[in-house]
C-alpha cells in the first residue's frame, strides 16, 4: 500500500511541534491480528529523540535500528550524521566521523538547485547504505507496518537547504523506477524541524515536474488517506486553475485529457478535482468545463499556488525514456478526445 496520511497529533514537548506534512501509511490490507501486532511493536518508541545537524527532535514511532543502539529496548538519544545519515550512540562518535568525511552533500546527482534549495536523485541500488539509513530515519516519524530494506527498485529524491556549510536535508520522497500503474511517488516526508515551510507541497510539485519532463502522467500511490487526499487535492486544484487561467482568450474549448497532458495529472484525478471545484458540468450527457473569468479568479484566490516554487530553469534532469507504444502513461501515446466547452 502507498497511502499518504498525516501524522498522529503529538503533544508539544520541549518546544517541538508536530509535522503537518504527509506520511506514508501502510495499514491498508492489515487484518486485525496483524494490526494488533503492529501496534504492540510501534507503541513503544526505542529512541526518545534524534539529533540531526543542528536539530534535536522528539521521535514518534519505533524504528528497527540495530538493537545494540538501544540496549535494554530504549535509548534517550540517537545521533545521525546529516550528510551520510549514518547513526551513532554518542555525540563524540558522530563528531569524529564528521571530522573524517569530506563530502558535504547527499550522494547521487544534484538535479535541481535554486537560491535556497537543492534536490538530489539517489539510486537505491547504487547507494544502498544511504537509502537504507534514510528509511531507518524516516521510520522514526512514519507509521509503517513494515520497513522495506530492498531499496534497489526505488529512486530517492532528497530535498536540501544549502548554505556556506553545505547541504542540509529537510525532506524526501521516493518512487519506483518503473511503476506498472503510473505512480510517480511512493513515500513522502518533510522532516519535523522543517515543517510549515511548504516543503511537503514542494515535494509533490517536484514529482509532477519530473513527470512533465518524462512526458507522462502520474499520481501518488493509492489509496490516499483523508488527510493525504486533502494535501494532493490542494495541489491539483491550484495547478488546474492556473492551467485554465493560461488558456488563450480565443480558445473556447478544452478537455480533461488536454488538462491532464498539460499538468501531468492523471485524468481521473483531473476529473475528480474539477468536480470538487464545481466547474464540471454535463450538457446533454457530455462533460464540459464551465468556469467564467470572474468565477475562475475567485477560485484562484481560494486555491492559490504557494511558495516555495519549483523553478523550471533550475531543474537539470533527463528522463529515461521507455517504449512509448508500450507505455500507457506516456502523453505521446494518448489519443485526442473530443473538446469540452470552457
Amino acid at each position: 500500500s502507498g497511502a499518504l496520511s498525516a501524522p498522529r497529533a503529538r503533544p508539544a514537548a520541549g518546544g517541538l511541534t508536530s509535522v503537518a506534512d504527509m506520511e506514508h501509511d501502510e495499514h491498508e490490507g492489515l487484518d486485525e491480528a496483524s494490526l494488533r501486532e503492529h501496534e504492540e511493536v510501534t507503541k513503544i518508541k526505542n529512541f526518545g529523540a534524534v539529533e540531526l545537524g543542528r536539530h534535536v527532535v522528539e521521535t514518534w514511532y519505533f524504528s528497527p535500528y540495530p538493537k545494540e543502539f538501544y540496549p535494554g529496548g530504549y535509548a534517550d538519544m540517537l545521533y545521525v550524521d546529516e550528510v551520510t545519515l549514518r547513526f551513532y550512540r554518542t555525540r563524540r562518535e558522530l563528531q569524529r566521523a564528521a571530522e573524517c568525511r569530506r563530502r558535504r552533500a547527499p550522494p547521487g546527482d544534484e538535479i535541481y538547485r535554486d537560491d535556497q534549495l537543492s534536490m538530489f536523485e539517489v539510486d537505491g541500488r547504487e547507494h544502498r547504505e544511504y537509502c537504507q539509513n534514510l528509511c531507518y530515519f524516516a521510520k522514526l516519524f512514519l507509521d509503517h507496518k513494515t520497513l522495506y530494506f530492498d531499496v534497489d527498485p526505488f529512486l530517492f529524491y532528497v530535498l536540501c537547504e544549502h548554505d556556506e556549510r553545505g547541504h542540509h536535508p529537510v525532506g524526501y520522497y521516493s518512487k519506483e523506477k518503473y511503476s506498472e500503474v503510473g505512480y510517480n511517488l511512493a513515500c513522502i516526508l518533510a522532516f519535523p524541524p522543517f515543517q510549515r515551510k511548504g516543503y511537503g507541497r514542494f515535494l509533490i510539485a517536484f514529482s509532477y515536474a519530473l513527470s512533465k519532463r518524462e512526458k507522462r502522467v502520474g499520481a501518488p500511490e493509492k489509496p490516499l488517506s483523508d488527510l493525504g487526499h486533502i494535501a494532493y487535492r490542494a495541489y491539483w486544484a491550484a495547478a488546474l486553475l492556473q492551467c485554465l487561467k493560461r488558456m488563450p482568450p480565443d480558445q473556447v474549448s478544452t478537455t480533461v485529457m488536454d488538462l491532464s497532458k498539460k499538468t501531468s495529472i492523471m485524468a481521473d484525478d483531473v476529473a475528480a478535482t474539477l468536480q470538487y471545484l464545481g466547474v464540471a458540468r454535463h450538457v446533454d450527457g457530455v462533460p464540459v468545463v464551465w468556469c467564467p473569468p470572474a468565477a475562475l479568479d475567485a477560485l484562484i484566490e481560494k486555491h492559490p499556488v504557494k511558495p516555495p516554487f519549483v523553478v523550471e530553469e533550475a531543474l537539470h534532469w533527463e528522463p529515461f525514456h521507455t517504449d512509448v507504444k508500450r507505455d500507457k502513461f506516456s502523453i505521446r501515446a494518448k489519443r485526442p478526445t473530443s473538446p469540452a466547452a470552457p
